[in-house]
């Protein structure tokens, strides 16, 4: 296997290094481009292989409060672009109009987790109003259960393939890490969080709260509802229960983030025959360098076996 990524690899420089001047001018032309979704600005960032969107298309989502220039998904476009997949890596608003960069804790969280799933559709609109018929919907991390949990649910003849990459868990939002991160019961706070959203003060901001990677920060009710509120739909495994289409989950063997991913998703891809797991050994969380060109290769590979 890693004979045929190395000849796979000197491949895709050779190819990187023939691409035609049209193609890079269309490039520099729409590198970045914007939708308004509510009144709000969205933007992403496009890097087109030869084929352009007739071809193979990913449509990437990151991390939890993350952006798509950082460097794992910026190595990324570029992994795929040398495999001749185009790709469109978007930025979630996160509640802030024309959003680039890290989320800045100190900015009050009225962003959901659940707003993803309409950001996705309004892209996916927008590649195929484009043309592309052969959609691979690509996340990390929280992103990869925001594009499951988005997979599972839309009607989208498009999307033929789904790519996730060490997907998150329900773990990752449940009491016991809540307690482990913090030393507070997330019941504390959700309890707190649920009577003002059922009085109908959704919007009313609760101050010095711990929320996701932000500590003593503010967060309206209503989006620390949507995140901690405990739903089987934040549990990856869970939703893969029931493919809609092929699936690939790469894992990283010291990937700590999710550690408990291997475990829970062995058993889904050994009843589902739309499920495959590749786990990139020496690889964590983040996938950087050869374990993200890595990442292109199995990517290739699965939707153009």
């Amino acid at each position: 296997m890693q004979s045929l990524k190395y000849t796979r690899r000197l491949a895709a420089l050779a190819l990187g290094s023939v691409l035609s001047l049209s193609t890079w001018a269309v490039q520099a032309e729409e590198k970045e481009v914007k939708q308004t979704l509510d009144g709000q600005t969205l933007n992403a960032n496009l890097t087109l292989s030869d084929n352009g969107y007739q071809g193979d298309v990913v449509l990437l989502l990151h991390g939890t409060l993350t952006h798509n220039e950082r460097s794992t998904y910026a190595q990324l476009q570029n992994n795929l672009k040398a495999y001749g997949m185009t790709s469109l890596a978007i930025n979630l608003s996160l509640g802030v109009d024309d959003r680039h960069g890290e989320y800045d804790c100190a900015t009050t969280h009225t962003h959901k987790h659940t707003d993803a799933l309409k950001e996705l559709d309004l892209w996916m609109g927008w590649l195929e109003d484009k043309g592309a018929e052969n959609i691979t919907l690509m996340g990390h991390s929280r992103g990869g259960n925001q594009a499951a949990w988005y997979a599972s649910q839309a009607q989208r003849p498009s999307l033929k393939h789904l790519v996730l990459i060490a997907p998150a868990t329900g773990e990752q939002q449940s009491p016991a890490d809540y307690k482990k991160k913090y030393g507070v019961a997330l019941d504390s706070v959700l309890d707190k969080a649920e009577a003002l959203v059922k009085q109908g003060k959704g919007d009313e901001v609760m101050k010095g709260v711990d929320f996701i990677y932000c500590e003593d920060t503010n967060v309206t009710a209503e989006a620390f509802v949507d995140y901690y509120a405990q739903r089987p739909q934040f549990d990856t495994p869970t939703l893969l229960q029931n493919p809609v289409v092929p699936t690939l989950v790469i894992m990283g063997s010291e990937d700590n983030v999710v550690a408990d991913l291997p475990e829970k998703i062995a058993p889904v891809a050994e009843q589902q025959d739309l499920v495959t797991t590749v786990t990139l050994d020496g690889a964590d969380h983040f996938f950087r360098d050869f374990f993200n060109e890595d990442i292109a290769i199995e990517t290739e590979q699965f939707i153009q076996p």
